[in-house]
């Protein structure tokens, strides 16, 4: 059966086990498939579940339909396996590279292909210093192109992140950026970027903050943290205008959120109602001191994060976030990644996927309907959910839907 308590979409987890099928040897080449109708009956899911799956095997090259006679196994095709470097130095320290980089293997569209990565770097080892060596052995190893998630919380990261990049333009090897850009705003570059729109979901977990009546709001952030924090805080004071809400310089707070003194500077400077964090693991750590000072969440102040790592849920208080998809973004990288290879002058394209909003205990309000009504008053006009991407749910996956924005800036 299909579905149960598996949070992966269910016409991915059709695709696998039938995908499993086919390399078990259970049908051959040429043998054609159950109908549509009998998976249904079989696999206890619904027509369109089944529809994707097959269609997602057919981009696979796994099998071929045919008109007005079914699906069949198609006979394999040698193909030039590609290999595809991971140039990403968070990987094993930031949850959601895992998830990513889980989303290119398994896409249908890799499976003739091989990524390829690096050790850890050591104890002596900088992050920067690794990743240098790191460029230097796939431009050696001439590898078909690079999935690239620059450099972010060190000093000179944006001079170490631009020459990483034109080290491997300059050996001609297509490059696809994951979550951030190269070179900070309002600077663009020429690569592909896949991720969200980070701006976006700076504004909407704001807004369900204000939505609850909440108007002293900080923002916290990690200093020199990547541009995807910098696009976060930006929304965030741009749901503030929006709401008609002072909108001060200093509510946006960069600091160690383990560091005890620095958040209870932070929070007797602000006298926050609630914060938005620039990510779930500032929230783990900053929820972690604020309980060590003795405030309790959510009734002295509300907590909210984005991205919603394995661990949100697990938290002392449950924490309100926007889920990121990332097995998507990892499978539209891939995507975004060949058709790079094979068509190198394709412009610019920033491709971005759609969030989730996950509600939890961490921001419950305890303020009356009506109060948040008279405090909502003189916003402007925004459709509840509506144009930004973003629905509320409880627990659930977000859609595979994405957008492409193209770009022909250099």
């Amino acid at each position: 059966m299909i579905g149960g308590r598996s949070t992966t979409p269910k016409h991915r987890q059709l695709y696998t086990a039938l995908r499993r099928a086919l390399e078990s040897g259970r049908w051959k080449p040429g043998d054609r498939l159950p109908s549509e109708a009998d998976l249904v009956r079989q696999y206890g899911t619904s027509r369109i579940t089944v529809g994707r799956a097959m269609r997602d095997l057919q981009e696979g090259g796994l099998v071929e339909r045919r008109a007005g006679s079914g699906t069949y196994v198609k006979t394999p095709v040698a193909k030039d396996a590609l290999s595809f470097g991971l140039l990403i130095p968070d990987l094993g320290e930031t949850e959601i590279f895992e998830t990513i980089c889980q989303g290119m293997m398994t896409s249908p569209l890799a499976r003739e292909h091989v990524l390829v990565w690096g050790s850890s770097h050591g104890a002596h080892t900088s992050k920067e210093q690794w990743a240098l060596q790191l460029c230097g052995q796939y431009i050696a190893r001439r590898v078909s192109g690079v999935f690239f998630a620059p450099l972010e919380l060190i000093a000179g990261k944006d001079e170490v992140n631009e020459r990483l990049a034109r080290a491997l333009d300059d050996a001609g090897i297509p490059l696809v950026l994951l979550d951030r850009t190269v070179v900070p705003y309002p600077h663009r570059g020429h690569h592909d970027l896949v991720g969200i729109d980070n701006r976006r979901a700076g504004y909407v977990i704001t807004e369900h903050l204000l939505r609850q009546g909440h108007r002293r709001l900080a923002f916290v952030a990690l200093p020199r943290a990547a541009s995807t924090v910098d696009a976060r805080a930006a929304g965030y004071r741009e749901a503030l205008f929006a709401w008609n809400v002072p909108v001060d310089r200093s509510s946006v707070h960069r600091i160690n959120p383990m560091e005890a003194s620095e958040v209870r500077a932070m929070m007797d400077a602000s006298r926050a109602e609630a914060i938005v964090c620039a990510n779930d693991r500032t929230a783990a750590c900053l929820m972690q001191t604020l309980l060590a000072l003795d405030y309790a969440i959510p009734r002295d102040v509300g907590l909210v994060g984005i991205d919603d790592v394995a661990f949100a849920h697990l938290l002392p208080v449950p924490l309100t976030t926007l889920r990121q998809p990332m097995r998507q973004i990892g499978e539209a990288a891939m995507a975004a990644m060949l058709g790079r290879v094979a068509q190198r002058d394709l412009p610019t394209r920033d491709i971005l996927l759609r969030c989730e909003l996950v509600v939890r205990q961490s921001c419950r309000s305890e303020r009356t309907g009506a109060a948040a009504a008279v405090l909502g008053a003189g916003r402007m006009p925004l459709a509840e959910g509506v144009g930004f991407g973003f629905q509320p749910n409880i627990e659930s996956t977000s859609s595979v839907q994405h957008s492409e924005q193209w770009s022909d800036a250099g």
